[in-house]
C-alpha cells in the first residue's frame, strides 16, 4: 500500500508497502528542544515511532532542534540520511563527522526513492528547504518552516501538472519565533500572537502561492515546559483554530492523518495529548545567578566580531547575565542596540556551538530593543545575519554574505530578488502598520492576487 502519514511536529512518513521516507523526526514527547523549553503537544504513537526508525531514508530540512534534534538523531544511526544542498554544507559536515551515512540531494531535481515514490528538494536562502514528494502521482508539498521563499512560482508550475496536490506548512498564531520582548521599563510587550489571527487565512495563502488544492496543518505542534518560558503557552495554537478562516475553495484536512495514495481515502487518528509538568531551568543547566567570566566574554566578542553587518548597524549588544550587564561595543555612531537577558549556560552553549537561533525561539531569553523595531530590521537584520547566514550558512562577513546570496540567486533567478523584496517590505510595513489591521491585509491580499 502506498500512503502518507503525518505525525509529531513536522514528520511525514511515506510508504511504498514499507516505510521509505521520514522527514524531520523530532521525538518531542521524549526529547525536548531549545534548551528544554519545547516539547510536543501530542505523543507520537508507538507504531509510528517504529515506522520512522524503519524508514529507509531520513530527511532533515534544517537545523532547528524541533526538526533536527540532537537527542532524537541518535535513533537513526542505521538509516540513510538525506539532506538539502544548503550553501555551506554545515549539517552535512557535522553529521558526516559524527559517522552518519549522509548524502546531499541535488537541488530542484527529482530523485527516485522507490518504485512509487520520488522526491525533489528545493533550498531557500534562509537555510531551510522545501521537499516535494510524489507518491503514485499525488503531489505533497512539504514547506515545514521555510515557506515558499524564492520558489513559489516554481512550485506552482509543478503543481499545475497534478490533479491531486497537498501542501503542508507552518501556520499558527506566531509563537514559533521570538515573542519574548520587553520595553525599556522592563514591561513585556504583548506579542502579535495574542490577537489570535485567523490561522485558516494563513493556510489559504499557503495553498494559493503553491497552487495546492488541499492544505494540512503542519510544523506547528509544540508546547512549553520551562518555568521561564511557560508564560508563552497561552500563545500556542489549538488544533481547532487551524480550520477557522479556511476558504471554501480550499480542501482542508485535519492534522494527524493517513492518506491512501491510491483511493485518496483519509483516515484520522487522535494522538494522546502530552501532559507536561513545569520544569525549572536548573534541570537544563541554567542557573540565573551564574555570571559570565572573562573567558566567556572573549568568546562572545569573538563570535560577534566577524558579523560585519551587525557591527555596522548596532551601537552595542548587551548580555544581562546573573544580574550584570556585559556590553559588546559596535558602531558608536549608531543609536540602535539590543539587550538580551538570559542564563549563562544556555548562552555559552549557543555561542560555542553557533546555535543562537535556539535562544531566540526558546522564548525564555528576554529581549529589549533600543531605538529599533525588530530583530529583522534594516541592513543589520540581526536574525538573518547572525543565525541564518552566519551560524547556519557559515557566511559572516559582508563579502561572505554577498557570495552566499549570489549562489541562491543562481538557483532561483528572479524569484530570489522578489523574495528579498518581500522580506524587506514585510519589515517596512510592520514598522508602520499593525499586521492585523485591515489596511495591512488589503495590501497583502492585493499582492498575493498578482503574485
Amino acid at each position: 500500500m502506498q500512503r502518507l502519514t503525518t505525525t509529531g511536529n513536522a514528520t511525514i512518513i511515506a510508504y511504498d508497502h514499507l516505510p521509505i521516507l521520514a522527514t524531520d523526526p523530532w521525538i518531542g514527547d521524549e526529547d525536548s528542544a531549545y534548551f528544554g523549553s519545547w516539547v510536543l503537544s501530542h505523543k507520537i504513537p508507538l507504531n509510528l515511532k517504529k515506522d520512522i526508525s524503519n524508514s529507509q531514508f531520513i530527511w532533515f530540512s534544517h537545523g532547528h532542534p524541533d526538526h533536527l534534534n540532537s537527542i532524537s538523531l541518535q535513533r537513526y544511526k542505521k538509516n540513510k540520511i538525506i539532506l538539502p544542498d544548503h550553501v555551506g554544507s554545515r549539517i552535512f559536515n557535522d553529521l558526516n563527522n559524527l559517522g552518519f551515512d549522509v548524502e546531499i540531494l541535488p537541488d530542484r531535481k527529482w530523485v527516485e526513492l522507490s518504485k512509487n515514490i520520488k522526491i525533489q528538494c528545493i533550498t531557500t536562502y534562509i537555510q531551510d528547504a522545501v521537499l516535494l514528494i510524489d507518491i503514485c502521482g499525488k503531489l505533497f508539498i512539504n514547506l515545514n518552516d521555510s515557506g515558499a521563499r524564492s520558489c513559489s512560482k516554481y512550485i506552482r508550475k509543478i503543481s499545475k501538472s497534478y490533479i491531486h496536490s497537498y501542501v503542508l506548512g507552518l501556520a499558527g498564531y506566531g509563537d514559533a519565533d521570538m515573542i519574548n520582548f520587553y520595553d525599556e521599563n522592563d514591561l513585556i510587550i504583548k506579542p502579535y500572537a495574542a490577537t489570535k489571527p485567523l490561522v485558516g487565512k494563513k493556510l489559504n495563502n499557503i495553498a494559493r502561492i503553491t497552487g495546492a488544492k488541499t492544505v494540512i496543518p503542519f510544523s506547528s505542534f509544540h508546547q512549553y515546559q520551562r518555568s521561564d518560558s511557560i508564560w508563552a503557552q497561552k500563545y500556542t495554537t489549538p488544533i481547532e483554530a487551524y480550520s477557522i478562516g479556511i476558504s471554501e475553495e480550499i480542501n482542508y484536512i485535519e492534522p494527524f492523518c493517513t492518506i491512501d495514495c491510491n483511493d485518496l481515502v483519509v483516515n484520522h487518528y487522535k494522538p494522546e495529548i502530552l501532559l507536561i509538568k513545569t520544569k525549572r531551568p536548573e534541570i537544563f543547566g541554567d542557573n540565573y545567578s551564574d555570571q559570565l567570566d572573562s573567558l566567556d566574554l572573549v568568546k562572545i566578542k569573538e563570535y560577534f566580531s566577524r558579523k560585519e553587518k551587525v557591527n555596522a548597524y548596532f551601537n552595542f549588544i548587551n548580555f544581562r547575565v546573573g544580574g550584570k550587564d556585559n556590553f559588546i561595543s559596535m558602531n558608536r555612531n549608531s543609536k540602535k542596540a539590543i539587550t538580551f537577558s538570559l542564563p549563562r549556560n544556555s548562552l555559552m552553549i549557543a555561542i560555542e556551538h553557533k546555535i543562537f537561533d535556539d535562544l531566540l525561539i526558546g522564548n525564555f531569553m528576554k529581549t529589549t530593543l533600543h531605538n529599533c523595531e525588530s530583530l529583522y530590521e534594516g541592513d543589520g537584520n540581526f536574525n538573518f545575519n547572525v543565525t541564518k547566514y552566519g551560524d547556519n550558512g557559515l557566511a559572516e562577513t559582508t563579502e561572505e554574505i554577498k557570495r552566499y546570496l549570489q549562489e541562491y540567486k543562481k538557483r532561483s533567478g528572479i524569484e530570489f530578488i522578489i523574495s528579498l523584496f518581500e522580506d524587506k517590505a514585510r519589515d517596512f510595513l510592520g514598522r508602520f502598520l499593525d499586521s492585523d489591521s485591515l489596511t495591512f491585509h488589503k495590501i497583502k491580499s492585493v499582492y498575493l492576487s498578482i503574485k
